[in-house]
């Protein structure tokens, strides 16, 4: 059996940025599933994707239950992904300079999606 030096478990991580976003994959991910899975059931299965339409977001985004749960959907999907994004991107990065660097452009590519989200679910579906 081959042992794997230096393996880290969530007891003996470094306080930090890294220590927060190795936990916040675990997290995230333990949120997404009911929310996917929520989101996949109603969209899929009870709505169907015929009836899908600009009317149907329009009737759904005026119950204000519907876009914080948008909200979050987008929130813990898109932080998981570019989180996931940089320790991918990490791992073909050896300088340290290079690895902040990394880490801040994943970062502002973060807020930039996020903000671009959270106008559309805030702003709404007006008719065409």
């Amino acid at each position: 059996m081959v042992e794997i030096e230096n393996r880290q478990s969530s007891k003996n991580l470094p306080d930090g940025y890294e220590s927060f976003a190795w936990r916040w994959m675990r997290y995230s991910a333990f949120l997404l599933i009911p929310l996917v899975w929520i989101h996949s059931i109603i969209q899929a299965l009870i709505t169907g994707g015929h009836n899908l339409s600009l009317g149907y977001v329009q009737i759904r985004w005026a119950v204000i239950g519907w876009r914080v749960y948008d909200v979050f959907l987008l929130a813990f999907a898109l932080s998981h992904g570019v989180n996931g994004l940089r320790q991918v991107l990490l791992d073909f990065t050896n300088s340290i300079r290079a690895r902040k660097w990394v880490t801040w452009l994943t970062l502002l590519f973060w807020l930039a999606l996020t903000m671009i989200g959270g106008i559309a679910l805030l702003g709404g579906v007006r008719g065409i």
